[in-house]
């Protein structure tokens, strides 16, 4: 376990998820938190509230009566002015609120997970050849979006839809002692791909699902993992199907969960302060295009 990096303590936490019923808890989470009893619905909210510090403040509804069910709250929108973009023209702007967990080049097809982890990029985005090619050589980045964390997915930059994959697979928890522990962790877990024309070239937008997440959504397409459907799904869009400015909303995560963003070789060029570890907010520059 030393030469992959992984601790005796990261596998011990991990590894009774290899044999949880993955799929049958987020099941059950999914109908806890859609509980619209109040005297259930906001005991969960108040709890949540305190063991993760979470700012109500910046809630479009501070008010938790204002929630029809934990979900509701979970996914909150945000007051207007809570995350302002960034002012540079062009620049590439943070999609959520979270912690990077790692960022860099793609290494002959490969992107780092952790100290002795790593994962292909034509597993992550579904075995598809051509779509794995256009990422060759260029650059990733891993955003993890903790519990308490803000959980609506932003676009980085002007895009057009081309491409949408749902891709089955586990629920293993996407923590740091699972990035670290879990071989292939972000290849092996349910995912949403998602593909877009963007002044940079192609960008990929992948929403990692985790354990205790019910589904993803998207705003053009609502719930797409609903966890009883377990067959690769495909779909390509044409002009002016879906087309999202820098900043809209593009998704959400019901529970939270790992967005991991793809650019091609040579197109744009992280922030010096985008480090492994280094919070972040939707809104703010990541990246400049070249």
């Amino acid at each position: 376990m030393s030469d992959s990096g992984t601790s005796f303590f990261d596998w011990l936490r991990t590894a009774p998820q290899y044999v949880l019923p993955q799929h049958a808890i987020a099941r059950i989470v999914y109908r806890l938190t859609r509980i619209e009893k109040p005297a259930v619905k906001n005991r969960l909210i108040r709890y949540f509230i305190r063991r993760f510090g979470v700012n109500m403040n910046e809630a479009a509804a501070p008010d938790i009566d204002a929630y029809p069910c934990f979900n509701a709250f979970f996914t909150r929108a945000l007051q207007k002015d809570a995350r302002p973009l960034a002012l540079e023209p062009g620049s590439i702007v943070c999609p959520v609120d979270g912690t990077v967990s790692q960022c860099g080049s793609v290494q002959e097809g490969y992107i780092f997970q952790a100290k002795g982890r790593d994962f292909s990029v034509l597993e992550l985005l579904g075995g598809d050849t051509t779509l794995a090619n256009t990422f060759a050589g260029g650059e990733f980045a891993t955003l993890y979006l903790s519990p308490g964390n803000y959980h609506r997915i932003h676009m980085p930059l002007d895009g057009t839809l081309r491409h949408m994959l749902h891709v089955p697979g586990r629920l293993f928890s996407v923590n740091p002692p699972a990035t670290r522990a879990v071989p292939r962790l972000f290849a092996r877990n349910e995912r949403v791909v998602t593909v877009f024309d963007t002044i940079t070239g192609q960008m990929a937008l992948v929403l990692v699902g985790a354990l205790n997440v019910g589904s993803i959504e998207t705003v053009w397409a609502s719930e797409i993992t609903p966890a009883h459907r377990h067959t690769l799904r495909a779909r390509k869009y044409e002009d002016g199907d879906v087309v999202l400015k820098r900043g809209a909303e593009l998704g959400r995560f019901n529970m939270g969960s790992t967005v991991i963003l793809l650019f091609s070789r040579a197109r744009i060029r992280w922030d010096a302060g985008l480090l492994s570890g280094a919070a972040v907010r939707m809104g703010a520059r990541i990246a400049t295009p070249l």
